[in-house]
């Protein structure tokens, strides 16, 4: 199919399709569109087949007992936390306490945002992986061969607060919004830290949580003619310690369980989420950071908005001292330290390709 679809002359295949595509949006809305363009297609082996997990499989974390609860009820959601980490690297946040209509007041606001006319997004595009703000399409496409089925939004929430003028109202639900997904993130933080055996604050304060890095990402997945040969995202894990999802109910994420790819469906009004690669350095290995991507369909159009939670941008990440020595003896570190900022440059430079950034710090076991 891929084949047929490059042999096409552009008027053909992709009808008004613009000289420069800067965004999938534009392609996805071009009158008439019924193939996609050889530059969004991907090998078949990227859409390889997808288990069925019996429900309430995924785990599920009521962090309303992890902050309130007994003393039992907060130990238990402690041990859960440490085994959903451990198994799954990914679960769901019931009882979150961030207001229902605020998560689709954001929700709307980020579609507003990739509504506005071409012209108005590209006055946030950025230049650099680091610019406070950047919007665009794919993913890298300096160093991309193929293209992603999406369109972004990167803002930088914390611990300077930024937001695009635009549209109306973005900023203000976006700065409430970003206040208190960041401290639901704190929460889980201070119960996963407890569950490696730390103490509750250990992660806030080795990784400077008050100057944390927390970046907001809006994604846009429009109706795909052919959602069979396109991508969302690829296989990769995220940078940071935990990110928080939300989307407007249309599926579209899997995330890696024991080698088998995972349909994930959310649970009303609750927050997703996974691990990412410093949570697994931290840890030594303990909790690994999950793979995950996103897929398209030809039906509706799907929006995530996934808010990063890191570490200071100066805080070098190294497993935890207190990790490395055990009633066995000690145990070597699996990760050389790395500055976050030089992770987060490093990783945001280059093709998203599963764990590859991950695996520079990786140290060989001897």
């Amino acid at each position: 199919m891929a084949a047929e679809t490059a042999s096409l002359l552009p008027s053909q295949a992709f009808p008004s399709q613009p000289t420069k595509i800067t965004s999938i949006k534009t392609l996805a809305e071009s009158p008439g569109l019924t193939s996609i363009p050889a530059t969004y297609t991907f090998t078949p082996d990227l859409h390889d087949q997808v288990i069925c997990v019996p429900e309430g499989s995924i785990p599920v974390i009521d962090y309303s007992l992890l902050i309130s609860g007994t003393p039992d009820q907060r130990s238990k959601i402690v041990h859960e936390l440490g085994r959903a980490c451990q198994d799954w690297g990914f679960f769901m946040v019931i009882n979150h306490g961030v207001p229902e209509n605020l998560l689709s007041s954001i929700l709307d606001g980020c579609k507003g945002f990739f509504d506005l006319p071409e012209e108005e997004k590209q006055e946030f595009k950025g230049n650099h992986v680091l610019d406070p703000i950047r919007s665009g399409t794919s993913c890298n496409v300096s160093v991309e061969k193929a293209f992603y089925w999406r369109d972004f939004l990167k803002v930088f929430v914390h611990p300077v607060f930024y937001s695009p003028t635009k549209p109306a109202g973005l900023s203000e639900i976006s700065l409430e919004y970003s206040q208190r997904v960041r401290e639901v993130a704190r929460g889980l933080l201070k119960g996963i830290s407890e569950s490696l055996g730390l103490e509750g604050s250990y992660i806030d304060k080795a990784q400077n949580l008050e100057q944390g890095k927390q970046i907001f990402v809006g994604n846009l997945y429009p109706t795909c003619p052919q959602p069979e040969l396109a991508m969302g995202l690829p296989p990769h894990s995220d940078h940071g310690l935990l990110t928080l999802l939300i989307y407007n109910g249309i599926g579209g994420l899997q995330i890696q369980h024991e080698g088998k790819w995972v349909n994930v469906c959310a649970l009303p009004n609750s927050f997703l989420v996974n691990t990412g690669d410093h949570l697994e350095i931290l840890s030594n290995g303990r909790y690994k950071s999950v793979l995950h991507r996103a897929m398209v369909n030809n039906k509706a159009t799907r929006i995530s908005i996934a808010m990063a939670h890191g570490p200071s941008l100066d805080s070098v990440v190294s497993p935890a001292p207190e990790l490395l020595v055990s009633s066995k003896g000690n145990e070597p570190a699996a990760y050389a330290g790395m500055k976050y900022k030089d992770y987060l440059e490093i990783q945001q430079s280059n093709k998203l390709d599963g764990k590859s950034c991950l695996d520079r710090v990786r140290i060989p076991a001897v």
